[in-house]
């Protein structure tokens, strides 16, 4: 696996290098896109991920939503704060490509298990803290199996099953059922009642309210 790790580091930095030139124009228009749609917010949506080694970073992507979080008084639903600009990046998955910098910086991979909240940390058992021996991906074998559809102990057992045969062929077959669901665009809820709690209320027995949360983190 060693060897293949720091082969799979030089691959992940020479075509983050590339993609940034190619897309360039895409996310110079986003950009725009972004601020023409709601001026007062910033054009990325940065949050602290867990990494590696557990070793927290600053995660980017584009931001999808409205920075007001009520109106009269009145807390906004995420369908009241999707932008039309942030429905369509999310759609084509254009959101993530900021995250091209986060792998030339070496704090991602293209190919991984998700880097899912801070605050997951303390519920995952002794054998879901090995999702954090290789670094966080853009796209995993999570995601190309129904991402935010599967069930979290499912969801888990998909990541470990990486880390435990992560292999060249395995980061190509990833890949290319990445791009074949995009451009399908399959198992991607934009806005929704997520069925799913999100892993710490799950875990620690709060059932209460589902909460609607990105599909794509």
């Amino acid at each position: 696996m060693k060897p293949y790790l720091f082969f799979k580091r030089i691959l992940d930095f020479i075509f983050s290098m590339i993609l940034l030139i190619i897309a360039s124009p895409i996310m110079i228009f986003a950009s725009i896109a972004i601020k023409i749609e709601d001026k007062k917010g910033p054009i990325l949506f940065i949050q602290n991920r867990p990494g590696k080694n557990n070793k927290i970073f600053s995660v980017y992507k584009f931001r999808t939503m409205r920075v007001e979080t009520e109106k009269n008084g009145v807390i906004l639903s995420d369908m009241e704060r999707m932008t039309k600009a942030g429905s369509f990046l999310r759609r084509t998955s254009i959101d993530e490509l900021p995250q091209l910098f986060n792998i030339l910086r070496g704090e991602m991979s293209f190919i991984g298990p998700r880097p899912l909240l801070v605050r997951y940390l303390p519920y995952y058992s002794i054998e879901e803290q090995k999702r954090h021996n290789v670094r966080p991906g853009i796209s995993g074998w999570a995601q190309v199996n129904g991402r935010n559809l599967v069930n979290w102990n499912d969801r888990l057992k998909l990541d470990l099953d990486y880390v435990d045969n992560i292999s060249a062929l395995f980061d190509m077959k990833i890949l290319f059922l990445t791009i074949y669901k995009v451009i399908k665009r399959e198992d991607i809820i934009v806005v929704t009642e997520n069925p799913m709690l999100d892993l710490d209320k799950e875990r620690s027995g709060n059932n209460g309210n589902k909460t609607t949360r990105r599909t794509n983190v």
